[in-house]
């Protein structure tokens, strides 16, 4: 079995050595590179080759790739590299992998043309003074084979290792089992609609409650179609901590099916969840995983691999072992691991590592997304952008003088932009064209300083500077799926005002990401309905749905509202004592431990004030504002089988999804709230854009996202089977029949059976073996 692979990926496996060096340096975008190695082709004469198609092969291996330029009248091989500054800052390391690209390129074409030798050059093409800097040697044909074979050889074997691991991996997989004597209900039917997704190359939306399984549900059916389907990679995609430990958990438990599974799992976290040095730079001047980095990054690697099972921990003991950085290795890692468990911005955002893995290589990847209703709000977080007047008036202060006049010109246009708006905020119905422009021409500033004084800077300038590009980035691709506006602020007798290129459908951004996928599962308790998360997530139009039917009876659950009582913000003084009568009586009624949800803190604190005034016997825990994860878990930590007490939360918050209290831990719940969106101009733009885009401004906007809150919250009553519990829904609009219908299915309201509808997809099993 040939293994290929290109020139490139060939040599940074190969001939990479000495430090990891991620002190920023402005590099030429890739606009300026293509521009550059135009213009160097340009200026050669009649007769020149340039991207000139190569390739040959070692054993079982096959080289391919594209060489910048030959000119045969010379016969002379060029390697052109665009770069901004001083050639001499071009880290040694840097140069030695340039020189292993032209030497591999070199002897594949002595080998396609018969020559004997070949003068190689490496071109430093430099964007700003548009000078060319040539490094020049000649080589024997066989001096250029020798290297070659040497590189071919340092990775075949790895190349060799990887195929037997594939094979042994899908040997594996067809022999995997559901780890369990019996699927729970509801969870064969999600498994076969995942598996045939999987199979057929589909997207799916799976809504199934908590209790079922849904993690354990979707990766098996996941891992049971890599044979088949000739998958390389599963990308499991969460929004927050605990969903990766989940997914770690049900992993762990198909695992311990064989003994030493040949199945690589990679735990991949936040840079600065993984840093040992936090205090110190990320070079090898500075600090010790660094130096050396890629010397040591081969027996790292090495050693990775054959540990298969690779949590955070795990790998960093592994890099601790070898002395390298753990996140960088994990960033290694992402390209051999089978299944990779991350957040949703390692595929989604702009610059998605995972993503662009998969273009670059061309892999056939699955996706898992779980709790997919958060993803609506993360994509917009990830394709919005954001200057602050405050802080770049704070740069202007000590910006170097060399800068003084471009940030002027950014000044001069930032104020007069808003020197007309009266309102707070307004929206903008066209982008400031003479103030990007004027922000470009800063970048081009700045870039050029930092090029000439790498060192030194202050980090507000390096800051405002990655802002300022990641706005211009956006306004380039600005259109209806985006808002441009203003918001103002008085200090003292000065008027600041804040920009934004605020998204509002993360659709246009997203289907690329799901189009590069070969299937997508998204999967949560709360996906209705269907076409608002289709439309805003930019799934393709034959997406398949899935509503999976719930293991609960409405039995286990009383679900109970208060038909005259109104949390509108208007009615907020006179529900306070209702809401706290109400939580008493049901306290007293059946102790235990309950979650009573509202729409703020402000309003939270006003019943909690009441509520201890009145009933200074009940316990009471309290959700405060940035509470860190220990005291997140200590929160918690206090819902035990033993205690009583009434925890008073925010909806939407720490507390409102992803935590587990099951049994006596936690028996009820109040939602003194629908989850609606602050009364705001934010809101209301975002509901007239919606209702132009979608026809339901209102629904999509401010319902359908609010409803999802209280669904989520709820769920946290009944967690399995046997739980049983009281959910009180706190206002009258829970009886309106469009927000009953967004009601789990299983409810029933007062002993009133919800309308139902009916659930669509497969319940047979179409698993092979």
């Amino acid at each position: 079995m040939s293994y290929r692979i290109a020139v490139r990926a060939l040599c940074e496996f190969t001939a990479r050595e000495g430090d990891l060096d991620l002190r920023f340096t402005p590099a030429p975008s890739s606009q300026e590179g293509i521009a550059g190695h135009q213009t160097v082709v340009a200026r050669r004469g009649a007769g020149y080759l340039s991207e000139l198609g190569l390739a040959g092969s070692y054993q079982d291996l096959l080289v391919s790739g594209r060489a910048d330029g030959y000119d045969p009248a010379r016969n002379l091989l060029e390697e052109i590299k665009t770069h901004r500054g001083d050639v001499g800052r071009i880290a040694q390391n840097q140069r030695l992998l340039h020189w292993a690209q032209a030497k591999v390129y070199g002897w594949l074409l002595c080998a396609e043309r018969g020559l004997e030798e070949i003068d190689l050059a490496l071109v430093y093409y430099n964007v700003i003074s548009q000078k060319e800097t040539a490094y020049r040697e000649r080589f024997t044909a066989d001096q250029l084979r020798a290297f070659f074979e040497l590189q071919c050889q340092r990775f075949l074997s790895w190349a060799q290792q990887e195929s037997a691991h594939r094979q042994a991996r899908d040997s594996a997989l067809q022999q995997l089992r559901f780890p369990w004597p019996n699927f729970r209900t509801g969870q064969r039917q999600l498994a076969t609609a995942v598996y045939r997704a999987a199979r057929d190359g589909h997207t799916l939306m799976a809504q199934a409650t908590t209790g079922i399984g849904k993690t354990l549900g979707t990766l098996f059916p996941q891992l049971k179609a890599f044979p088949e389907q000739q998958l390389d990679r599963l990308f499991f995609l969460t929004a927050k901590t605990p969903g990766r430990q989940l997914a770690l958990d049900a992993l762990a438990t198909l695992r311990s099916q064989q003994a030493d599974m040949p199945l690589r799992v990679l735990e991949h976290v936040a840079r600065d969840k993984a840093c040992e040095f936090p205090d110190r730079a990320c070079h090898g001047d500075s600090c010790p995983l660094a130096r050396g980095f890629y010397d040591r990054l081969p027996a790292a690697r090495q050693a990775a691999v054959t540990r298969r099972w690779l949590t955070r921990q795990a790998l960093r003991e592994v890099a601790l072992e070898h002395q390298v950085c753990p996140y960088y290795l994990s960033q290694e890692l992402c390209r051999w691991a089978d299944v990779v468990v991350g957040d949703y911005n390692y595929y989604f955002d702009m610059s998605a590592l995972l993503y662009s893995l998969t273009v670059v290589n061309d892999w056939r990847v699955t996706l898992l997304v779980d709790e997919a209703h958060n993803l609506i709000e993360r994509g917009r977080g990830m394709y919005s952008a954001e200057l602050g007047q405050g802080r770049f008036q704070a740069l202007r202060q000590l910006a170097p003088t060399g800068l003084k006049s471009a940030l002027d010109r950014v000044n001069r246009h930032w104020n007069h932009l808003h020197r007309e708006q009266q309102a707070e905020y307004e929206v903008h119905p066209a982008l400031p064209d003479l103030l990007i422009l004027a922000l470009q021409k800063l970048i081009g500033a700045i870039t050029d300083h930092l090029t000439d004084q790498p060192e030194g800077n202050d980090p507000a300038l390096l800051r405002f500077y990655l802002d300022a590009l990641l706005f211009c980035r956006l306004a380039e691709q600005h259109g209806a799926h985006s808002l441009f506006d203003i918001s103002l602020r008085r200090v003292g007798r000065r008027r600041l005002s804040t920009l934004c290129l605020r998204n509002v459908l993360p659709a246009p951004f997203l289907a690329g990401r799901f189009a590069a996928a070969h299937s997508t599962t998204l999967f949560s308790a709360t996906l209705s309905p269907c076409h608002y998360h289709v439309n805003l997530l930019g799934l393709p139009e034959d997406t398949h749905w899935l509503d999976v039917e719930s293991p609960f009876s409405a039995e286990q659950l009383q679900v109970r509202f208060a038909r005259n009582l109104s949390t509108r913000y208007q009615h907020r003084a006179s529900s306070l004592r209702p809401i706290c009568e109400l939580i008493a009586r049901q306290f007293t009624e059946r102790p235990g431990n309950y979650l009573a949800f509202f729409s703020s803190y402000a309003y939270l604190q006003q019943v909690l004030e009441m509520f201890r005034a009145a009933w200074p016997d009940i316990p009471v825990r309290e959700q405060s504002r940035q509470m860190d994860e220990a005291e997140r878990e200590a929160f918690l930590h206090g819902f035990t089988d033993d205690t009583r007490c009434v925890g008073f939360a925010v909806l939407g918050g720490a507390f409102g999804e992803g935590i587990d209290l099951p049994g006596k831990r936690l028996v009820g719940a109040f939602i003194a709230t629908l989850g609606l969106p602050q009364v705001n101009p934010v809101t209301e733009q975002i509901r007239e854009r919606m209702q132009t885009m979608f026809g339901s401004g209102y629904d999509y906007a401010c319902l359908y996202p609010g409803l999802q809150k209280v669904v989520q919250a709820a769920g946290r009553v009944i967690r399995s089977p046997e739980d049983e519990g009281v959910i009180w829904l706190l206002d009258d609009r829970f009886g309106q029949p469009a927000v009953q219908q967004l009601l789990p299915r299983w409810w029933s309201v007062e002993g009133h059976r919800l309308e139902r509808q009916p659930a669509r997809g497969t319940t047979q099993p179409l698993f092979p073996g």
